[in-house]
This record gives structure tokens, C-alpha cells and sequence, in this order.
């Protein structure tokens, strides 16, 4: 493994980020109003009140989005956030180190892509610890964003607790955890890690507003799963904690919006499986399914070149093969697609949001304790 700051990074903070009092780029005015429609409805939606979910990609990140999805929570625009695992690499590195993005292409060649000792490790060890808690892998990694790193558990604690506590819950968790101190030579006692960047990061700031942040990662996706300390076992046990998580936010959808945004793989398949899991279970106790929720779709391909407007394209043409379209298409409610780049269209629904009646800041954005309070931005 390598020092992530030996890494050569693509992208800086400084160079990327969106500062949400700017002006955003010109678009369109067919597609401004469209946006425009978009503020209408989640405005609607929390006024009834209903969830507005929105799932992103990692580019969104890579990209600079940061600060936009961070004032949407501070304004209370936004009931759950989504992402993959690629996702939260990037936010970690970026409020860790000011900066990410590897060369694919010249580091595969070299064997030395994803193999960046900070990022796997302090990923997973938010992850294991996360397990004690039974947190998922959003709640527990903007938990150890935000607070600075963690405190590890004496060894011979969890050892303890699990000779005496066998069946419980908790044990698998204990004992990865147990297992990675003795193997990577983790030492106990408080671990503290600053993050000089952490305003910008979406899961510090979830963590602080209590938004829930779901994470789907892939097993085999991301770049920790060439690190030591590589564990599946915590992964999926995180993961699993963000799928509940996530149904119950789908289970708020009643009159309520979706909003993907780059996430051409991860939001389609999660949400599809989500919806059906909230419909049976709401079939089973007499209840109708979800219904009357719209679900504005954001990427940058022209859709197959596709109305989908008229429904679902047959078999032979392309735009049928186009997940991140027909997947949503199928979810019932109404399916809109916007062929625009993510960040210019999350600057314009800031924007219009803005314009229109503004909701209350999140209670936990009039301030946090002075020992958690982030620093400023630099």
C-alpha cells in the first residue's frame, strides 16, 4: 500500500467546487422551466408532507456538487440521500486531503490503482466501528468525518463480550473488529484524524443535519477492496442497514419526488427493488401501493433518442437497453427525463428553490455543540 498524498490526483477542492451564490451555467429555457417544475413539485411534496429522495452518482462529487447538496439539507429541501460506494470515496478524500481522482488508465498499468492506504483503511475502520453501533455505512463514516476520527475499544473488551455474549446481535461486529485490531496492529484508545475539509463533505454534513444517507456500494466496485484490510463482511452488513434505511424512506413517497442524479447503475436497480419490497409489505397489511410520486431522471445521454413521455421503447430499439431510463420508467407515478449535466442542473433547482417560498432550516443547522462544530472552509 501507498501514502494517498504520494497519490497523483486529477482534481483539487479548490478547483472544483460549486459555490451555490454563484450563477450557474445558461440553459436552455425548455429545460430551465423544466427545472422550474421540479422546485414546483418538491415543494409541493414536502408541503403534504411527502419524502423527496435523491440518489447520486459519483461524478456529482467528483465534480464539485458538494455545497449544493449540503445547502439543500440546510434548507430542508431534501429528505434522503443516496449514493454508491464511489460516492463516499470521494467525499472522504476530498475532506481528508483537499483532493482525488486517480489515473485508471497509467495506475492499473502500474498495479498501484486503488491502492491508497489512508482511503481503505479509515474507510473500513469507520465501517467496523460503525458495526458496534448497528450503523449504516452513511450514518458511520459522516460520523467519523464530523467528529474527527473515533475511539477504538479495548481489544480484550470485545473479546470478552463475545465469550460471554455469543448469540448476541452485536458479536459478528465484535469479532471483525477484534480480528482487524489484531491483524493491522490497531491500537486502542481515541484515534483522532482531522478532516481540514469536512464543510464540503456531504456525509459530515448528513450527519450533522440527521438527513439519512444511504451508501449501496458493490462488492469488488471500489477502490478499499484492494486494501488489507478489505472486509465484506462489513461492507454488506453496513449496506444492509442502508437498504432498510432507504425502504423506509421510499415508504414516505406518497405524492413525493425522486430525484437521480448520474446514478445510471446503482439508483434504478436499488430503487426498483426498494419499491416492490414497500409495495408487498403494504399489500400484505391492506394498504394501496406507492403512488402519485414523480421521479425527475438527470444524465447527460440523450435518452436513447426516446420520448418517454409515450412510454416504454420496444425490444429493437436501443433506448429499451438504457437502464437508468426504463428501470424508473416502470416505477409507477410519472417518470421525467432531463438530458442535462448533474451540477448545472442541481444549481438551477437550488436556484429555483430559492425563489420560491423558503422552508426552515434544519433545526440542527442553527449550530452544533463548539467541540463538533466543523471549521471553516478553506
Amino acid at each position: 500500500m501507498l501514502p494517498l498524498d504520494q497519490r497523483q490526483s486529477l482534481t483539487t477542492l479548490a478547483e472544483v467546487l460549486v459555490e451555490p451564490a454563484g450563477d450557474p451555467p445558461a440553459l436552455p429555457p425548455p429545460l430551465a422551466e423544466r427545472i422550474d417544475e421540479c422546485a414546483r413539485d418538491i415543494q409541493a411534496a414536502l408541503r403534504r408532507p411527502a419524502g423527496v429522495l435523491l440518489i447520486y452518482g459519483a461524478h456529482l462529487i467528483k465534480n464539485g456538487g458538494q455545497l449544493l447538496l449540503v445547502r439543500l439539507m440546510d434548507h430542508g429541501w431534501v429528505t434522503h440521500l443516496a449514493t454508491n460506494g464511489a460516492g463516499t470515496i470521494h467525499d472522504w478524500e476530498f475532506s481528508f486531503l483537499g483532493r482525488s481522482t486517480e489515473s485508471v488508465r497509467a495506475n492499473v498499468a502500474t498495479g498501484t490503482f486503488g491502492t491508497w492506504d489512508e482511503t481503505g483503511r479509515y474507510l473500513h475502520l469507520a465501517l467496523l466501528l460503525g458495526g458496534l453501533r448497528q450503523e449504516g455505512y452513511g450514518q458511520a463514516l459522516g460520523r467519523f468525518i464530523y467528529r474527527d476520527g473515533t475511539t477504538l475499544p479495548e481489544p480484550e473488551t470485545l473479546a470478552q463480550q463475545i465469550r460471554e455474549h455469543p448469540g448476541d446481535s452485536l458479536t459478528p461486529a465484535r469479532a471483525e473488529l477484534l480480528l482487524a485490531m489484531r491483524t493491522h496492529g490497531l491500537q486502542p484508545g481515541p484515534l483522532m484524524l482531522r478532516h481540514p475539509w469536512r464543510n464540503a463533505s456531504v456525509l459530515a454534513n448528513a450527519f450533522r443535519h440527521e438527513v439519512p444517507l444511504s451508501v449501496h456500494p458493490g462488492i469488488g466496485y471500489d477502490i478499499i477492496s484492494n486494501h488489507p484490510m478489505f472486509n465484506g463482511a462489513a461492507i454488506g452488513r453496513a449496506a444492509t442497514v442502508d437498504f432498510r434505511r432507504f425502504a423506509a424512506a421510499v415508504e414516505t413517497l406518497d405524492g413525493g419526488v425522486v430525484l437521480s442524479i448520474g446514478s445510471a447503475i446503482m439508483g434504478p436497480q436499488v430503487f426498483e427493488k426498494t419499491l416492490s419490497c414497500v409495495n408487498h409489505l403494504r399489500l400484505q397489511a391492506g394498504r394501496p401501493i406507492v403512488r402519485d410520486h414523480t421521479i425527475y431522471v438527470v444524465d447527460l445521454q440523450d435518452g436513447g433518442g426516446w420520448d418517454w413521455s409515450q412510454g416504454e421503447p420496444p425490444r429493437d430499439h436501443p433506448a429499451y437497453y438504457l437502464r437508468f431510463c426504463k428501470s424508473y420508467a416502470r416505477m409507477g407515478g410519472v417518470m421525467k427525463y432531463l438530458q442535462c449535466d448533474n451540477i448545472a442542473f442541481l444549481h438551477h433547482l437550488y436556484r429555483a428553490l430559492c425563489r420560491l417560498a423558503p422552508r426552515q432550516p434544519n433545526a440542527s443547522a442553527q449550530g452544533a455543540p463548539p467541540q463538533a462544530a466543523p471549521p471553516n472552509a478553506p
